[in-house]
């Protein structure tokens, strides 16, 4: 039963692989602006995910120490800046390469 089941797995991942490599030269597929798509989205989400994780840290820490409220504020802008700079960095190279 298992030698069978994986028999028609692999004819059906051949199935599917035929037709891909059976296609003409027609029309070109812009690669780079699908994959700048893709590199963005997973660029702002790990931004939000940092983002979040540092504004709940110094939330929590706030909460335990008031008075360290300055240093925890430089702290907190100065990763937020270095947070969002990845998400711009990948924006602007993705402006560069597209055509």
């Amino acid at each position: 039963m298992r030698y069978l089941s994986r028999i028609f797995m692999a004819l059906s991942a051949l199935c599917f692989a035929m037709p891909a490599f059976a296609q003409g030269g027609g029309a070109e597929t812009n690669w780079v602006a699908i994959t700048a798509g893709f590199s963005m989205a997973i660029a702002s989400a790990v931004c939000g995910l940092a983002q979040g994780k540092a504004v709940a840290s110094a939330t929590e820490s706030l909460a335990r120490n008031p008075a360290a409220r300055p240093g925890i504020q430089f702290a907190l802008i100065l990763g937020l800046v270095l947070i969002e700079s990845l998400a711009l960095y990948t924006l602007a190279i993705i402006f560069l390469k597209v055509k």
